[in-house]
């Protein structure tokens, strides 16, 4: 019997992952325990043995912004313009965790999404660490169950090639391009080629069950993807220096990457991190990471 999309997404998530990952996913719930839905961990340090020194990244779906925050201005900033993204340590490790409601995190994993940041990570592999109870399972696995359809169905038809792992490139190529990304050209080719057959078994299953249908103008809706999430890689950047402890020097760590730069924080940046931000992200201009 084929596998379906969903028992291949089921597996991946549900596979083990470093107890010391899986215990942060834990303090990390903990730590909104009126709002906490379920942690999901991604991104490259998911293939590394030694997480030591590493940043390690997560997503915390939440019930809603009210329930997760004391303060009224933080849900107000995640519901407008998600997610928040915050630091955190737990016995010795150090990660970044992002956050969304269930229903935005639904909505970004779909083509209803206006960008690109939410399907394109979880078209790649992850792991479902926490959740709350089985509602809360089953729903970040539904989500994150979307995130290859609407890639596939966005890249369809901007190649002529409809094999999968050309539809996998083509896609992710499409949204590195989407992205302020600070990696090298080429990233985009070699997250496929690091595990081809993962891809070709959830590209194929995906074209099985059927896509959803593909934009009629399709072209005019990367540009529009593109545009858009430059823009709100900006926005989210700027937004950063509130949320994050040390904002001010994270913007200008990720600037630097993103645009060659050496910027060094003034004092005075550190005391207004807003003004700060804002006299930091014309470098990204100057430095061609955005177009």
């Amino acid at each position: 019997m084929p596998e379906t999309l969903l028992s291949l997404v089921t597996a991946e998530l549900t596979a083990p992952a470093d107890p010391r990952a899986a215990a942060m996913a834990g303090a990390l719930a903990a730590k909104y325990p009126h709002a906490s839905r379920a942690v999901l961990f991604y991104g490259s340090c998911l293939r590394e043995k030694n997480l030591d020194g590493l940043m390690l990244d997560f997503y915390l779906i939440v019930s809603d912004y009210r329930a997760a925050y004391g303060k009224r201005w933080l849900a107000t900033a995640n519901r407008l313009i998600p997610p928040n993204v915050f630091p955190f340590e737990h016995n010795g490790l150090i990660a970044k965790y992002a956050v969304l409601s269930e229903a935005d995190f639904a909505r970004l994993s779909s083509p209803a999404a206006d960008n690109v940041s939410v399907w394109a990570r979880f078209a790649q592999p992850a792991r479902l660490l926490w959740a709350a109870d089985d509602l809360a399972r089953q729903r970040a696995i539904a989500a994150v169950a979307s995130a290859t359809p609407t890639l596939l169905s966005l890249a369809r038809p901007m190649t002529q090639e409809g094999e999968a792992l050309s539809l996998w490139r083509t896609g992710f190529t499409l949204t590195y391009n989407a992205e302020l990304r600070a990696e090298k050209k080429g990233r985009s080719l070699s997250i496929v080629d690091a595990d081809p057959d993962r891809y070709r078994r959830f590209g194929e299953a995906a074209l099985a069950q059927g896509l959803p249908p593909s934009p009629p103008d399709a072209p005019t809706r990367w540009r529009q993807l593109q545009r858009r999430g430059k823009w709100l890689s900006i926005i989210r950047l700027a937004k950063a220096s509130f949320t994050y402890a040390g904002g001010i020097d994270y913007l200008a760590w990720k600037i630097n990457r993103h645009a060659g730069t050496q910027i060094e924080i003034k004092p005075w940046q550190r005391r207004w991190p807003l003004i700060g931000a804002l006299t930091l992200l014309p470098r990204l201009f100057r430095g061609g990471a955005i177009r």
